[in-house]
């Protein structure tokens, strides 16, 4: 991979004796997996925390995409942050900033404030996860010894995606008992990391270079106006000035930044790794796949309690299929990873996955949640084919680089996609939910513009069931209303089969790209490729 070699770094050891591996490799684990998990745990409480603080779905749907956004506009500053300042300290500073946002997220006020506070202290969650995700990351490569690294580094990725998995069970458990316990529950969990991550004498490396605040300005600025146009284009409407504006001036503004990182001297991210084709292969990979992957557990979610009727609990267990598939599929994907490459693990996660989501999509509406489940472990079988070995071939490419800038730019692509689904699939569904529901009202004997706009209140109204979002009383809205609830739902199931065809579209792309994957493997540590069907040692 093209690119400058980076400046020595100073070790700076403040613990005597060796760094003690596993309790350093387990300490990260405890740190990231509250990451992983507060993708999706919020997803499962979605319906109840709108319903109880009155919020709009689309301000439900930024309290989701908060968090992402804020990951993918600080992640690769994170990754800087972590390279000048030292590895260990920035994961427990970011630690402490996501925990205590976790706790200021569950202590949210009743009120018209809530919304707002809510968003704001998601977003500091990002931030929190931003930071301590690529520190941890280099943590794990710095205690690692070359010949151990690309053992450890598989198991941090496919443990840490797995950890996904808890958050909808976690979250349908805890709501029973409060919705606000799925952010206090990050508290034992980053003691135990801050512990572990203390004892585990990990040495602190730092690198002599300037930070690129300009770049940090721009690609936050950047990636928030472009998502900003496309969340509100459900609201705005997309011939609206104002959606384009957005969209257009925030893609505008990353361009600004990509010219800008070319000629700074010490940039925030480095794109001479792209000259790697593999490398940019596996980001294009990553980037449709995460399209999917992360909205999926709140569209699911929301289908399952508004089409279905499932309760929190309920709507877990069906997410639960998509990660019986996920978890089995990981499994096989990094074996290939480990004999083959990434490509092969790549092509077939995608495929299986683009026919996972189009064959859910089809069942939706059929509203049994049991004859949906072989398709939904399809669908998480094909992300989880996919998902630690583009992303461990990605990290295993740094040879020029950094550990921890090559994961920002990853990850800052893995979120900055996850939050463009969640924006664009979230402003299909609003749409599509509209436009069914005002059908179903007028062939009631609504007329057209009194059908619109309760169409419009009854697709924001994404907290429950449609029977008891109707107005009480006997005029013709409300008499068109009652006894549509039935129908209302297989309207809203029809919006999902919308979304549902995106992701599956989405991993059709991603399958596309992953067949101009060059096929070479590369290990952490070696400075070469090796061709595929050659002997490669393991390390």
């Amino acid at each position: 991979m093209a690119g400058t070699p980076p400046p020595p770094e100073t070790a700076r050891d403040s613990s005597a004796g060796a760094p003690r591996q596993t309790l350093a490799l387990t300490a990260m684990l405890f740190a990231v997996s509250m990451t992983f998990i507060d993708q999706t745990i919020v997803s499962i409480a979605a319906p109840t925390i709108t319903d109880q603080l009155g919020l709009s779905a689309s301000g439900m749907q930024w309290v989701v995409n908060a968090y992402l956004l804020s990951l993918a506009a600080f992640f690769a500053l994170g990754g800087r942050l972590s390279d000048l300042f030292g590895h260990r300290r920035i994961m427990l500073i970011g630690t402490v900033v996501f925990v205590v946002s976790s706790v200021l997220c569950g202590c949210v006020p009743s009120g018209g404030f809530a919304q707002a506070w809510l968003i704001l202290f998601r977003a500091t969650q990002g931030l929190g996860a931003a930071l301590m995700f690529p520190a941890a990351l280099a943590v794990v490569v710095a205690v690692f010894p070359v010949g151990r690294r690309g053992r450890a580094l598989a198991l941090f990725f496919g443990l840490s995606g797995a950890l996904t998995a808890v958050g909808p069970l976690l979250g349908g458990w805890l709501t029973q008992w409060t919705w606000r316990a799925i952010f206090w529950v990050n508290v034992p969990v980053a003691v135990v990391a801050i512990v572990l991550a203390v004892l585990a004498r990990i040495p602190e490396k730092r690198r002599a270079e300037q930070l690129d605040v300009v770049g940090a300005v721009l690609v936050a600025a950047g990636m928030g106006l472009s998502v900003l146009g496309f969340q509100q284009a459900a609201a705005w409407g997309w011939s609206s000035v104002a959606t384009w504006a957005c969209v257009v001036g925030g893609l505008a503004i990353l361009a600004v930044f990509y010219g800008y990182e070319r000629r700074v001297s010490h940039p925030l991210i480095n794109f001479d790794v792209f000259r790697d084709r593999a490398f940019t292969v596996d980001s294009l990979v990553l980037f449709f796949a995460m399209l999917a992957f992360v909205p999926v557990f709140f569209f699911a979610s929301v289908y399952a309690q508004v089409s279905l009727s499932a309760s929190p609990n309920q709507a877990a267990l069906f997410l639960l299929y998509f990660f019986i598939g996920f978890a089995i599929a990981s499994q096989w994907g990094g074996k290939i990873l480990d004999k083959r490459g990434a490509r092969p693990a790549m092509k077939i996660g995608c495929a299986l996955g683009a026919v996972g989501f189009y064959l859910w999509a089809e069942k939706l509406t059929d509203l049994s949640m049991h004859d949906q489940w072989p398709y939904a472990a399809m669908a998480g079988a094909g992300i989880g084919f996919l998902l630690a070995p583009a992303s461990t071939d990605a990290v295993n490419r740094s040879i020029d680089a950094s550990y921890g800038e090559v994961t920002g730019i990853t990850q800052t692509i893995r979120n900055y996609a996850a939050a463009i689904g969640m924006a664009v699939f979230g402003t299909v569904l609003t749409h599509v939910t509209t436009d069914r529901v005002t059908s179903t009202l007028e062939e009631r004997g609504l007329p057209s513009a009194e059908a619109g706009s309760t169409a419009r209140q009854v697709a924001e109204a994404v907290s429950g069931h449609p029977d008891g979002k109707g107005p009480s009383g006997d005029g013709p809205v409300a008499q068109a209303l009652k006894g549509a609830g039935d129908a209302i739902r297989l309207d809203f199931a029809e919006a999902n089969q919308w979304v549902f065809y995106g992701m599956a579209i989405a991993l059709a792309v991603a399958f596309v790209c992953a067949l101009a994957h060059p096929g070479t493997q590369v290990t952490a540590g070696r400075s070469e490729d090796v061709p595929v069907g050659e002997s490669a040692p393991r390390s």
